[in-house]
């Protein structure tokens, strides 16, 4: 990940980080052109069609604005077992055993290409968040179809045959 890239990270990271401090739970995308553009939408958690609406609209930005460089960041709670990842939306109940509360992320950086990763963090017993600092995946990851980013992805790049996937 380049210094640009980078920088545009901690800056949705931040974003996202005083809104869950404030009790709100928005998924935040961080266009970089000419100028930063960024957009949040607080039903992104809500459903898989309330999510893809968003990327999908985030998409039809990346391509108005002509962005180079775009971070997605999108609250959840995860569950990391020895096979596999799995994540789910937030909500008011208490976390089950095993799972931990983290801000999964995307980057796309057209000299880069895609990072994946999260910014895990805990909770004080007043209920205040901790943060830890981003972390990147450094393993291959194949991210599924409910994955945060993967629409986004689809929409700004056509599959091989020039077809719009949406």
């Amino acid at each position: 990940m380049n210094d640009e890239t980078a920088a545009l990270l901690f800056d949705v990271v931040e974003r996202l980080e005083k809104n869950i401090a404030a009790r709100e739970r928005p998924a935040i995308v961080a266009l970089q052109a000419e100028r930063l553009l960024v957009l949040s939408d607080y039903d992104y958690l809500r459903d898989e069609q309330a999510a893809a609406a968003f990327e999908t609209r985030a998409a039809d930005k990346v391509r108005e604005v002509g962005a180079t460089r775009w971070i997605l960041a999108v609250p959840q709670v995860w569950l990391i077992t020895p096979d596999k990842v799995y994540s789910r939306a937030m909500s008011s109940h208490p976390l089950r055993e095993g799972e931990q509360e983290a801000i999964t992320w995307m980057s796309f950086d057209q000299g880069d290409g895609v990072d994946y990763g999260r910014v895990p963090y805990t909770r004080r017993p007043s209920g205040e968040p901790v943060f830890d600092d981003p972390e990147m995946f450094t393993i291959g990851v194949r991210p599924a179809e409910h994955m945060p980013g993967h629409v986004l992805l689809q929409a700004c790049f056509p599959d091989e045959d020039g077809e719009d996937p949406r």
